[in-house]
């Protein structure tokens, strides 16, 4: 048998293949005697077969079968023998292999395509900077979140009257059709031409409005009649509400009873105190989401130093191929750039983590798995809480879905190790920023 690498450019190649009869001569005829010893065909008996019956019924189907096991396996041993650095798995000529002749043929050619990456660096040094922003948590911020949780623990009331901001709970019908049901207008994100007909109202009153001009989309119309989306989509023109009640959320006082809903009992007990609470509160809710942008910020910073040449026209076959028709040239040629991206991050990733020598060992994943199980259970306390039956979910959990609970735990903590490590060696400077500001960025990613 014979292999050649034949070289395109510095990121394409194939793998050129001879094979002859000698290669896979012994391999065949020892499945033939297998396949006797094993057939059962009618007028003989079990394992009485004769090689020549067996040769014909399947001869063919066990040359390609075994050929094809030779070749899948001279071509990784060629790849981890060479160190071919290679991305995706080779593809066959298919052009070619359909000229093959399996019945008269005894030498067999083959080609196959391959994607390459020449080696390349990843530099980490402290004189690399990235921002880590955070949300400046002013008084702007603090009595922003302040509002919303008076609006939240707020009393519902039900006043004589409507006015701006009011629920409408009533029945909504239109004439003509057999539409029928209950639910609430809520006039809080109504505009002021719109919400005009909604104000002074009260139980009794009926009013009628062109639907689609005061709950444009077919969501809007759901959420307010209680309906299903398919049947939400159905509803146009004048539709009518009757009034049932007017509801309105009375903001809650500050005081110790609204202290003791947010924090609990007697945890807080000065306004002070809890203004304090609430903007160490908000600082440690942002913690996550400064993380979140900190770990773009380092992926698109290495994504723009760190210069990858790809073989572009192998990959975008390859995805065709490898996806088996469930998406077109169209589709991967549209979202090529978004998956080249994530393809070069983690070959960075990789690298990073073969240079540090950074491992995922067995103990890591259940930690992460314990992690993820806690948060479902109700926080982290539970670990403790439920000792060795914490053992057993664990367990169960990874070997689930035929061990991918596992493998998609592995990758994840071997990313966070590196996001970790990559911390370490280069220089975070955070920065400040307002909430605006800090969403800008969010809404960017």
């Amino acid at each position: 048998m014979e292999i050649a690498l034949n070289k395109k450019n510095a990121t394409e190649a194939s793998l050129n293949i001879g094979l002859t009869q000698a290669d896979y001569a012994s391999k065949v005829e020892k499945k033939v005697k297998e396949y006797a010893k094993k057939a059962e065909i009618k007028g003989f008996r079990k394992g009485k077969v004769p090689v020549g019956i067996i040769k014909n019924m399947y001869g063919k189907s066990i040359l390609v079968e075994e050929v094809n096991h030779i070749i899948s396996h001279a071509i990784n041993d060629y790849i981890k023998e060479n160190n071919l650095n290679i991305i995706g798995e080779p593809l066959p000529n298919y052009e070619q292999m359909s000229k093959i002749d399996w019945s008269t043929q005894s030498d067999f050619d083959f080609e196959y395509s391959i994607g390459l990456v020449d080696d390349f660096k990843v530099e980490l040094t402290k004189k690399q900077k990235i921002t880590r922003h955070e949300i400046k948590v002013d008084k702007k911020v603090i009595d922003e979140t302040i509002s919303n949780l008076k609006e939240q623990y707020g009393d519902m009331t039900n006043p004589e009257l409507s006015e701006a901001g009011d629920g409408l709970y009533g029945k909504f019908t239109q004439e003509g059709t057999e539409l029928e049901a209950q639910g609430v207008l809520e006039t809080k994100n109504l505009g002021k031409k719109e919400l005009k007909p909604f104000v002074g109202l009260k139980k009794g009153d009926k009013v009628s409005f062109d639907i689609r001009k005061v709950l444009p989309s077919d969501t809007e119309i759901a959420q307010a009649l209680g309906l299903e989306d398919n049947k939400a989509k159905e509803v146009n023109g004048t539709v009518t509400l009757e009034v049932i009640n007017v509801n309105r959320k009375v903001p809650a006082e500050i005081n110790q009873a609204f202290f003791d809903k947010i924090f609990g009992k007697d945890l807080v007990k000065t306004e002070k105190d809890f203004i304090e609470k609430v903007e160490n509160s908000i600082s440690k809710n942002y913690e996550k989401e400064s993380d979140y942008l900190l770990e773009h910020a380092i992926r698109n910073y290495f994504l723009d130093k760190v210069k990858i040449e790809t073989p572009n026209t192998f990959l975008k076959e390859w995805l065709f191929v490898s996806n088996e028709g469930k998406v077109s040239k169209e589709q991967i040629e549209a979202e090529f750039d978004m998956y080249l991206k994530e393809l070069k991050w983690s070959l960075i990733r990789n690298k990073i983590s073969e240079t540090a020598g950074i491992k995922v060992e067995d103990k890591d994943v259940k930690s992460k798995a314990a992690l993820v199980l806690a948060e479902q259970f109700g926080g982290p306390a539970i670990i403790s809480q439920l000792g060795e039956k914490m053992d057993e979910f664990v367990n169960s959990y990874l070997t689930a879905n035929n061990g991918e609970n596992y493998t998609n735990l592995y990758h994840q903590v071997a990313g966070e190790k590196v996001y970790e490590y990559i911390k370490e060696q280069v220089t975070i400077t955070n920065k400040k920023v307002s909430v605006d500001e800090f969403r800008k960025l969010a809404s960017a990613i």
